[in-house]
């Protein structure tokens, strides 16, 4: 029997997709399933752990956590950090409260550039607990009026919360 190589290719293609599908179809799970897990983090971690993103951004976009949805309450979701010098960083902590009735499950805090990093909790934070994303900004070449947003996805409605640090980065003297 005799196959053309366009034939190979098309039915490569096929079964790579046909593997594909049947590897990513098998690995979804349902929402309680995910609201169960996370109920059973919350019980058996007493402090979250934080990861910094260095480079302020995620190759992909992240998934909303599946299951149920709760509410995120910042105490302030606007920074102003006044006037700092080319060259400085600015850190400031925001402060947030799960004020719903099911676990919050942060799964990405990102920014649109490189000079701000959000470091925020991995593991779920039960309700009623509080948590703190903490949020550098290198000021460095950023001289002028400043508003960095940062993108918080969450088991939320809606699913993406914004918090913000705003401030003038002045010119270093001699420049």
């Amino acid at each position: 029997m005799f196959i053309t190589k366009s034939a190979m290719k098309y039915l490569k293609s096929a079964v790579l997709f046909s593997l594909a599908f049947a590897a990513l179809s098998s690995c979804k799970s349902t929402g309680s399933d995910a609201r169960d897990a996370a109920r059973q983090d919350v019980a058996s971690t007493e402090a979250p752990a934080t990861i910094a993103d260095p480079q302020g951004t995620q190759a992909q976009q992240p998934e909303v956590p599946a299951g149920p949805t709760t509410t995120i309450a910042f105490g302030e979701d606007r920074y102003n950090f006044g006037k700092v010098k080319d060259g400085e960083k600015v850190t400031h902590t925001f402060k947030f409260r799960n004020a719903g009735n099911e676990p919050l499950i942060l799964s990405d805090a990102r920014s649109t550039c490189g000079c701000t990093v959000p470091t925020w909790p991995r593991e779920p934070i039960a309700p009623g607990k509080t948590g703190e994303i903490t949020v550098v900004f290198d000021a460095t070449g950023k001289v002028g009026g400043q508003s960095k947003r940062v993108t918080l996805v969450a088991n939320t409605t809606p699913p993406e919360t914004f918090i913000y640090l705003e401030g003038e980065v002045e010119a270093k003297a001699g420049n």
